[in-house]
């Protein structure tokens, strides 16, 4: 089933897209420039809106980060026409507007190619570059709207970018990057504010730009490129502190850059680098 084309935002690459309940949202990108234009899509109605370019939009921007609150889109980071960004907005899709994120106290630095995942009431932003790869990371509350950073102390993983992040409900795993390439990650408790080094034990091999989902009980990584493209994976339990690979019959072909989601019984792939418009459901 093809999307309308009706009011559909301009074509783009490396925006980001969250999902609401009811609309996607698309942002940001590059397009002989970069934007701070996108749209909410309906797909009960098939029908698109833009989003408001008004008071609070935060800059043009390509490759940052996008979760979803409950009631908000929060964009962060990314290229804008400055350089390496540190700011951000929340966006809310009843009212059509944008609300600045903090940038005092606890910032994190400027960055790109960083993960963000949303915890329920916080959003973890972590790792990414900004002229060298980094290993810190920061916690934004949108109900006060103040940061508080991630800890750089005991089992921090080493510096990255290009790597994943999925939340747990109590945990956020990140996994893999490059900086140099590795196949090492850690566990982080935003409630200690303490990491916890994952096993290496039958781990896939290192990679980048890979794609990573949250099952309810295991992490799934698959894909990526360690200097050529991949289409093997592993499962990971933190439970058990342990990796089990992935059955590789069936698998779409190698590829980096590209999307994957949780649908509550498979991850399904899509996409990625050569544009590729092929794919794969795995059932874990």
């Amino acid at each position: 089933i093809s999307l309308s084309v009706v009011g559909v935002p301009a074509g783009r690459f490396a925006p980001t897209a969250v999902w609401t309940g009811s609309v996607m949202i698309i942002w940001g990108g590059f397009a002989s420039g970069y934007l701070n234009t996108g749209g909410r899509y309906n797909p009960a109605m098939d029908t698109w809106t833009a989003t408001s370019t008004g008071t609070n939009v935060p800059s043009a921007r390509e490759m940052n980060t996008a979760v979803w609150t409950g009631s908000e889109m929060i964009i962060w980071g990314g290229i804008d026409n400055v350089g390496y960004a540190n700011t951000g907005g929340r966006y809310n899709p009843t009212t059509d507007t944008w609300t600045a994120t903090s940038t005092g106290t606890n910032v994190p630095i400027a960055r790109y190619a960083h993960t963000a995942v949303w915890t329920a009431s916080e959003m973890i932003i972590w790792g990414g570059y900004a002229g060298s790869y980094l290993n810190t990371g920061g916690r934004y509350n949108p109900s006060t709207d103040t940061w508080t950073a991630t800890s750089t102390g005991s089992n921090v993983p080493s510096a990255r970018g290009y790597h994943t992040a999925v939340w747990t409900g109590t945990q956020m795993i990140i996994w893999g990057g490059k900086s140099p390439l590795t196949n090492t990650g850690g566990r982080y408790n935003p409630s200690a504010d303490t990491w916890t080094t994952i096993s290496t034990t039958a781990a896939p091999s290192a990679r980048y730009n890979h794609v990573a989902v949250w099952t309810g009980t295991k992490m799934v990584a698959w894909g990526g490129n360690n200097g050529a493209y991949l289409n093997s994976g592993g499962r990971y339990d933190p439970a058990g502190d342990s990796w089990q690979s992935i059955n590789n019959s069936g698998a779409p072909c190698e590829r980096d850059l590209l999307n994957a989601i949780w649908t509550g019984t498979n991850m399904i792939v899509w996409g990625g680098e050569g544009s590729l418009n092929s794919g794969g459901i795995y059932t874990p």
